[in-house]
């Protein structure tokens, strides 16, 4: 299968466009801890440490709301509503799913502009077992980003739960 590049998202690296695939011959959900340690462990860590970082434009999307308000005299909740984030990820790294879910929900609560972008709001809610706000998360994400691939394949996962492999298929997302 062939990978393509966007300019504004790297394609995935072949360590973790394998680790991807393997989740869709999955016949269970994988647990936070399988997930961290099949992205960090030897000799997958040993690359994602050493590599360049690399910048997407989710990484600029909630700053640039926050410019926008301060440009436009909006109120301060964007920037609370990254700080949220941030938190919501870290907690995410750290094992705790339920509280990521909270700092990700208080990030809508502060700045609902974030929702369309939040799909780590979806990976929480898949990890834990509450697919159908999972998946409709990823469905959100891909309709603002229709080249996101990622997201498709995590809606797939999180519909073939409830509603079985070959329902999950016709309904499937096509990233563009």
């Amino acid at each position: 299968m062939a990978l393509t590049q966007h300019v504004l998202k790297p394609t995935i690296n072949p360590p973790l466009y394998s680790f991807h695939r393997s989740l869709l011959t999955s016949k269970a959900p994988l647990s936070v801890q399988t997930h961290m340690n099949s992205l960090f462990s030897t000799p997958r860590g040993h690359y994602l440490q050493n590599r360049a970082p690399t910048f997407t434009r989710r990484l600029f999307i909630p700053s640039v709301s926050g410019i926008w308000d301060a440009l436009t005299g909006g109120n301060n909740n964007s920037r609370e509503a990254v700080v949220a984030i941030r938190r919501g990820m870290l907690l995410f790294r750290q094992g705790d799913v339920v509280g990521s879910v909270a700092e990700f929900d208080k990030a809508i609560e502060l700045d609902p502009r974030q929702k369309a972008y939040l799909w780590q709001r979806g990976l929480s809610l898949y990890y834990l077992d509450r697919f159908e706000e999972g998946a409709e998360q990823f469905r959100i994400d891909v309709a603002q980003n229709p080249n996101d691939t990622e997201e498709s394949i995590w809606c797939f996962l999180c519909e073939a739960q409830l509603y079985g492999v070959d329902e999950a298929r016709n309904q499937f997302l096509e990233a563009r």
